[in-house]
């Protein structure tokens, strides 16, 4: 059904098929996003919608909105731009942190326009790249008072964007004129609630967002979502997750990833489900981790979901006596999880932790696995309802020329309603489809003959830290602006932590010297993005190369990979000699192939794993 509950049984394939015998034209019917939400109002008017808590102190009583209060608040927001002279074509950008005013600028732009959501850390330049791609004549940014950081880039684009019609600005004092750079709040109070006035007439495939894809040179590639993308990945989204009104999630991921704006953002709210807003900085904010549980038991949160990085950190929070019990599921994604820490999570919450699989281009989660069903940790899940999946060979050009066999590693290429048509940069679309609508997700996987998807490394070259895509090229430019610099390649490292770290290796000229550190030095000079400074440098005498010289990154791959678990291992004491040699595993992709001195030790067997289990990186132990 349509606005309601999405719990039906989710154990196989079979349950998606199911599913999908409800055509998709049954969840397409409300045609905008808008009219979807404005019909979860009527059913859900007076149920709490938004809870936002205090900034600096989430365990004080936090302040609610309902589903009925909140639809106003999108419709004055609607207003507001309308009112600015948002035109049709013409997109909302905003940079603002979690809080209640970012929500009713997504759904309130969403439904008279298009949306922008843009990663405030990213460098000044980028944010206008961005703005301008998106053809942006309307700015909301937090004020001085909140991020005089943020501020000023705000400043910084409205000087450099002519067609900029107006800037609404959150907390907002003497930076306002009262013409063109207005206090938001006071701008949407000024504003009718009860109706959109003058409503722009949208169709399926009206453009309702941009969503920037993380870590590229230059400006990075817009995916634009429709309402068609956006209304059927709701119910899709929805089942896999088991969403229903009776859900409370936690909204601490950034609304300018589609984890944040769809997984718990628009998906949940359509349901009727609630969302506790626990910090403007989400779970960024440190008070948040450390008080999470306690949050869970206040607030009744029902889904712990959460990026790798976060779950790792909850495992250092003892829940000791606190009532978690209202937790039905864990769900995680952006970027791969470590069996062990998903495995230590479930334990240790009593809940399963689903990994799902999605990406910015294809509007949400399209993976998960099966709530109801065999959980095989390592795994994605198996296919959600509504789109196509599958492992394929590709050729030079990076079109199929065949389908995988079962459990045959191949490149993931999805298709569907809910993939896009192609980025707002048409340059970018040629290497972004397989073959006929079929979208390469640039990752290698296999699919068993279950129909899981089980990741084994990628195709692309992006290095993944904690769900943040890196482009290489991004360190690569970066260093080859050093005099000293021959050949640069970026590649990453494996990291229990944040997955992967960007590392990058380097081959200097002939007679030339520089350092480690200077490179290091020289390179976060240069680098736009904070999350690209590498981690290391290597200084390596000649670059591996392939027989037509291009730069061999797998090698540089491996190495990373044995130059951690080697500094892993020696830790585990004298007299112990352990050798890791990286290799390729037709399962696993890369793994690590571990060789203890001496014959079989359970005692050092178990040491081993419990260094390298919180890695993504499988390995295997080979007794010599």
């Amino acid at each position: 059904m349509l606005n309601g509950a999405y719990d039906g049984t989710f154990a196989t394939r079979d349950d998606v098929k199911a599913f999908e015998k409800t055509p998709e034209e049954h969840w397409l019917k409300p045609g905008t996003i808008y009219d979807a939400f404005c019909e979860t109002v009527e059913k859900h008017g007076s149920k709490t919608a938004l809870t936002a808590l205090k900034p600096g102190d989430p365990l004080a009583d936090g302040v609610s909105i309902t589903f009925e209060q909140f639809l106003g608040k999108v419709n004055q927001a609607g207003n507001a731009f309308l009112a600015a002279g948002l035109e049709k074509g013409e997109t909302v950008c905003h940079l603002l942190p979690l809080t209640m005013q970012a929500y009713f600028t997504l759904v309130g732009a969403e439904a008279v326009g298009t949306v922008n959501a843009i990663n405030p850390l990213l460098e000044p330049e980028h944010i206008l790249g961005i703005a301008e791609a998106a053809n942006a004549t309307i700015l909301v940014v937090p004020g001085a008072a909140l991020s005089e950081e943020i501020w000023q880039k705000a400043v910084y684009v409205k000087e450099r964007l002519p067609g900029l019609k107006a800037v609404f600005v959150l907390g907002g004092g003497a930076e306002c004129n009262g013409t063109d750079i207005l206090n938001f709040d006071d701008a949407l109070a000024a504003q009718p609630a009860e109706a959109l006035q003058n409503r722009p007439r949208q169709e399926l495939d009206h453009i309702v967002g941009y969503y920037h894809t993380g870590g590229t040179t230059g400006v990075p590639k817009l995916a634009p979502h429709t309402n068609r993308m956006q209304l059927i990945q709701m119910p899709s989204t929805g089942y896999i997750m088991g969403i229903s009104e009776k859900d409370t999630f936690v909204a601490g991921l950034p609304l300018f990833h589609i984890s944040g704006s769809i997984v718990t953002g628009l998906a949940p709210l359509l349901a009727g489900a609630s969302l506790l807003i626990p910090s403007p900085l989400g779970f960024r904010d440190p008070l948040v981790i450390g008080n999470y549980w306690r949050l869970v038991e206040k607030y009744k949160v029902t889904v712990l979901g959460a990026v790798p990085t976060m779950l790792s950190a909850l495992l250092n929070i003892p829940i000791g006596e606190t009532d978690i019990s209202s937790l039905r599921a864990g769900i995680t994604g952006g970027s791969a999880a470590p069996v062990e820490v998903l495995k230590a999570i479930s334990d240790m919450t009593g809940v399963p932790m689903l990994e799902g699989y999605g990406m910015t281009e294809v509007t949400s989660f399209t993976t998960m696995q099966p709530r109801h069903g065999d959980m095989r940790f390592g795994s994605v899940g198996v296919a959600g309802p509504y789109v196509d999946i599958k492992a394929v060979m590709v050729d030079e050009n990076g079109q199929i020329t065949r389908d995988a066999d079962v459990n045959e590693i191949g490149v993931i290429v999805m298709k569907g309603t809910c993939v896009m048509d192609g980025y707002v940069q048409s340059e970018h679309n040629k290497s972004a489809f397989a073959g006929e609508g079929w979208i390469n997700s640039g990752d290698l996987g296999r699919i068993d003959e279950d129909g899981y998807i089980w990741l084994t490394g990628r195709a692309k070259d992006l290095i993944i830290r904690s769900g943040h895509n890196i482009d290489p090229a991004l360190i690569e430019d970066a260093l080859h602006e050093h005099p000293a610099v021959e050949l640069a390649a970026a590649v990453g490292k494996p990291d229990s932590y944040a997955g992967e770290m960007p590392v990058a290796y380097v081959q200097l000229k002939p007679d030339a010297s520089a350092t480690e550190d200077e490179l290091k030095d020289f390179a976060r000079e240069r680098i736009a993005e904070r999350a690209a400074n590498p981690a290391d440098i290597h200084l390596i005498d000649e670059m591996p190369l392939t027989g037509v010289g291009k730069i061999f990154k797998p090698s540089l791959r491996a190495d990373a990979l044995e130059k951690v678990f080697r500094l892993e291992l020696s830790t585990l004491g004298e007299g112990t000699s352990i050798q890791v040699n990286a290799e390729n595993d037709p399962t696993h992709g890369m793994m690590a192939a571990v060789y203890p001195d001496g014959g079989e030790n359970e005692a050092l067997a178990e040491a081993i794993r419990e260094k390298l289990g919180p890695y993504t990186a499988h390995h295997e132990i080979r007794w010599k």
